[in-house]
């Protein structure tokens, strides 16, 4: 760790940022770091968030490893992170998450819940309740909203809690389109609560080879679930209200994309095949992403109309 007084050249600042950013271009996954969307002074901050975050949850998947090591090695991440929201860290993610921190406001406990939910994957592959399923998206997937309306200054409570049902809506979507990868694989993110009222549970659905006429049987749980992912998505698209127009684009597209997939999903048999969406099916959303962008306050009206027919 450097002195106050040792403070990092600026081009050892900038190499961590390009440090990052190779490691953000190297993945495919959901996360805005590449998107020209994002303004291009925004984009370094959101790939330091993104190596963090990366690596971390590498090191809770890395399946030749023990759980106590996974943990510790986790432990360790989070120090290097209560150092560099002060001072510089020699670390090429920490140097430059570090410096995002300072420049950009960033609020330090997402990034310490983002490490809560890599520590509850190393320990946790079943849910017994919503209410613990949910408290793993509040740190795995709100963080994550909540950082990025940081990076733009939105502060909003309002906003914060539209943003949280997005991004709950996103993970739980995902969760029900990847279950014929997740299950084979131990784990299982449909809540035994729910599992229940249609005689099943988690251990039952992580049998390989799965029993006779599951799917018949799961069908309930998942229209269940798919309906209430469908209701948490449409209420934070409240959002779209509150962003600029650049990032309003990308979340109407977000939003419109994980709608669709929810629809595919209820439509097809998850526990054998994940649903994917075609090109086609983008150009039908195109038009509907332009109309929430063209007139976001039309979006939150109609969610302040139906909140209030559904208020006793």
């Amino acid at each position: 760790m450097r002195r106050h007084d040792d403070t990092p050249p600026a081009e050892h600042v900038q190499a961590s940022y390009q440090h990052c950013m190779a490691l953000a271009r190297s993945h495919y996954e959901n996360f805005p770091t590449a998107s020209k969307l994002i303004r291009a002074d925004f984009r370094p901050a959101v790939a330091a968030i993104y190596a963090f975050a990366r690596s971390a949850d590498d090191m809770a998947d890395e399946g030749d490893e023990s759980a106590d090591k996974r943990l510790k090695q986790l432990d360790a991440w989070e120090t290097l992170l209560e150092r560099c929201a002060t001072d510089e860290v020699n670390h090429p993610v920490f140097l430059a998450l570090g410096d995002a921190i300072r420049r950009h406001h960033l609020p330090v406990s997402c990034l310490h819940d983002l490490l809560t939910a890599f520590r509850m994957d190393v320990s946790i592959h079943a849910y017994s309740s919503f209410d613990e399923l949910q408290f793993y998206c509040r740190h795995s997937a709100n963080p994550v909203g909540r950082l990025v309306l940081a990076l733009h200054g939105i502060d909003n409570a309002q906003a914060l809690r539209a943003s949280d049902n997005i991004c709950t809506a996103l993970q739980l979507a995902n969760f029900w389109q990847d279950l014929s990868i997740d299950l084979p694989n131990g784990r299982c993110y449909l809540p035994n609560d729910w599992l229940a009222k249609a005689g099943l549970d988690s251990d039952v659905l992580r049998q390989t080879p799965p029993p006779e006429n599951i799917d018949k049987q799961l069908e309930p749980v998942m229209r269940h679930a798919i309906d209430f992912t469908t209701a948490m998505m449409q209420q934070g698209r409240s959002l779209l209200s509150y962003l600029p127009l650049r990032l309003r684009l990308q979340i109407a597209a977000t939003t419109r994309g994980g709608l669709a997939i929810l629809r595919k999903t209820d439509a097809e048999n998850t526990l054998r095949n994940r649903p994917t969406l075609e090109t086609t099916a983008w150009l039908k959303i195109a038009p509907l992403v332009f109309l929430d962008v063209l007139a976001p306050t039309s979006v939150r009206r109609s969610q302040d109309i139906k909140q209030a027919e559904n208020t006793p």
